[in-house]
């Protein structure tokens, strides 16, 4: 079975604001709801002049005020940027204000630059080496009976699903010796995960939360009605990659056809590398590339990523996913009714 769910960074694309992300993130949030995602999850960034969801728990409220049973959360809070109480607490309102819908993915990055965690942290005396404790504290926040004085209010008994974010083994081992969920961001870091999959579901310990291991897969899809447009639509997110990674970060960028063969070699691999966790292309194109990804990961659920310019363009791909996991669907149901 194939399970789809959502990640969105709420892109700015080049001549838009803020303000029409979060538009833009509403009206995905409903697609998703309607076609039958299991989860819509925002990702805590700072400083980045294309992502606005760097305040997540305000624009969750947004998302679930918007919507009426699908999943909301945070894919990921970045924990040392913050006290466990506060997001307890921001959490244990959004729970207390959309009950059962509420997932809290927690990461150990600044998703920042240095300069920027500075800023946020005033003081870098909290880090990721205390990432652990921290979450093992805001755990303690949100059980029924806190060992400690200190109480979330809201927060306080409301056991809001966690789950360990990670790009690297550390989540990995984190998550199995606490029995939670991991989700890992092959989306843009692949290069361990086969490895991070292993670890966990190797070293996972069951626990009161989750009886077995449960692996989430970050996986960008760029579909359109044909190949062709499918290669169109996906530079934009390939322009924003090159640009992050050569150190000038900015809106999204319009589509450029025929981008990738305007690259140069380092570029061309570089890009290869971040998207080999992707399917670019048709209906067709994308259904086999996405059931070879689940093959070959085994993955519970997939998280799907998909930085496109054009908002319609982008909800006709998440469309197109949706599609393509039904189908994969639909052929495990026939081969599983076949009598043998």
């Amino acid at each position: 079975m194939v399970r789809l769910s959502v990640l969105d960074l709420s892109p700015i694309a080049e001549g838009s604001t803020a303000a029409h992300s979060f538009r833009n993130s509403l009206s995905l949030a409903r697609l998703a709801e309607r076609l039958g995602y299991q989860r819509y999850w925002l990702a805590e960034h700072h400083g980045m002049p294309g992502i606005a969801s760097a305040a997540t728990a305000v624009l969750l409220s947004h998302i679930g005020s918007g919507t009426s049973t699908l999943r909301i959360g945070a894919g990921g809070i970045m924990l040392p940027n913050h006290s466990p109480l506060v997001i307890a607490e921001q959490f244990g309102t959004l729970e207390s204000l959309f009950p059962g819908r509420i997932d809290l993915g927690l990461g150990r990055a600044p998703g920042s630059d240095m300069q920027t965690a500075r800023a946020l942290r005033r003081n870098l005396q909290s880090d990721s080496d205390e990432f652990p404790q921290d979450v093992l504290e805001l755990m303690d926040y949100l059980s029924a009976s806190p060992r400690q004085p200190v109480r979330a209010v809201p927060g306080t008994g409301l056991d809001i699903p966690i789950w360990i974010l990670g790009s690297s083994l550390y989540g990995a081992q984190l998550a199995a010796m606490l029995g939670l969920p991991f989700a890992f961001a092959s989306h843009f870091a692949p290069a361990q995960m086969m490895d991070a999959v292993a670890i966990y579901r190797e070293r996972f310990q069951p626990s009161a939360r989750l009886a077995r291991p449960h692996v989430m897969l970050g996986f960008n899809v760029f579909a359109a009605d044909t190949d062709e447009q499918a290669q169109v639509v996906a530079s934009s997110a390939q322009q924003a990659f090159i640009n992050m990674r050569s150190g000038r970060p900015g809106k999204l960028p319009p589509p450029r056809p025929g981008y990738w063969q305007q690259l140069g070699a380092p570029d061309q691999s570089l890009l290869r590398n971040l998207l080999s966790c992707a399917a670019i292309g048709s209906p067709e194109t994308v259904r086999e590339q996405m059931r070879a990804f689940v093959e070959h990961t085994g993955a519970d659920e997939l998280m799907v990523a998909g930085q496109i310019f054009e908002h319609s363009a982008r909800l006709r791909s998440y469309e197109i996913a949706m599609q393509a996991a039904q189908e994969l669907n639909l052929e495990t149901a026939a081969t599983a009714a076949a009598p043998a």
